[in-house]
């Protein structure tokens, strides 16, 4: 890990609410004047949407029906460990965009579901922040956590998840309920074995617990409000972190351990502003005095 140039990163499983994360994160970097490199974990994946499907069909032909996004086969990891630590020591590195849809496609000159080319960083941003699967995932080969600088997991309990997904791959991709429980049962040896152990490697974990029933969520007509929730916001080290005033800016939170606060999930967009605002610019600083 090192702080001459500074990587920030949020890992969380599809559906989990990473993307609101990251807009967070983009206010703050707008509001302190921080060009960021920002990269989506999905231009690290390993096979475009047609060869994945295609590639998901062996692997069941031969008898593994567990083939997913979630597990390093399908991702060239290798490849993102070495971003973050190039970047990390020269402030340059390659990478690519993955085209989600038609909008995207008219705007990068290919179809969707494919890559771009490969290219060059832009050059002289103040640092890196990726949002996907994989910001601490780490295998026999490669630890892609230890170039990070801040990482961050946002992690709905289990239930939520799903809720979340099946409303989304239902409404924007037109999936039956079948269609998604049977992603969820694919993805989940990967689940277990390579996004979970990620959140004992971050610095700090977001985690939304619904205040209403979520029982049976294959059933559930709606996805629970932020308002329906509480969040459980775990600093990995508490030393240096300011909880009397993250308590007294953060109404109705309190702290249910040494290293926990509990706060209203109505209040996660403030919660991330008054932590990480601090944290991103002693990066920059330190980036500062390292030259």
């Amino acid at each position: 890990m090192s702080i001459k140039n500074p990587v920030i990163a949020i890992t969380g499983s599809s559906g989990a609410g990473t993307t609101s994360v990251t807009r967070a994160f983009q206010h703050i970097f707008r509001r302190e004047q921080l060009n960021a490199a920002i990269i989506e974990g999905d231009s690290f994946h390993r096979y475009d949407r047609l060869a994945m499907r295609a590639q998901m069909a062996a692997n069941s032909l031969a008898g593994d029906d567990h083939f997913s996004h979630f597990g390093p086969e399908a991702n060239l990891l290798e490849e993102l460990e070495s971003l973050f630590r190039d970047y990390g020591e020269s402030g340059r590195g390659k990478s690519r965009h993955y085209v989600h849809d038609d909008e995207e496609a008219a705007r990068y000159g290919v179809p969707p579901g494919t890559f771009t080319e490969w290219a060059d960083l832009p050059a002289g941003t103040d640092l890196l922040f990726y949002e996907g699967l994989h910001a601490a995932a780490q295998t026999e080969m490669i630890d892609v956590g230890r170039h990070v600088d801040l990482c961050v997991g946002v992690v709905p309990i289990i239930n939520l998840e799903w809720i979340q997904k099946l409303h989304r791959d239902k409404a924007q991709r037109g999936y039956s309920t079948e269609a998604v429980v049977d992603t969820i049962l694919r993805r989940m040896p990967d689940y277990i074995n390579y996004i979970c152990p990620q959140f004992s490697k971050t610095h700090v974990n977001f985690q939304r617990v619904p205040t209403v029933d979520t029982s049976n969520p294959f059933i559930a007509q709606d996805i629970p409000l932020p308002d329906e929730s509480l969040l459980v916001i775990r600093f990995a080290n508490p030393h240096g972190i300011d909880f009397p005033y993250l308590l007294s800016m953060l109404h109705d939170s309190f702290m249910s351990r040494p290293n926990i606060i509990v706060c209203p999930g109505g209040k996660m967009g403030l919660a991330m502003q008054i932590i990480f605002t601090p944290m991103i610019m002693q990066l920059m600083d330190k980036k500062r005095r390292a030259r």
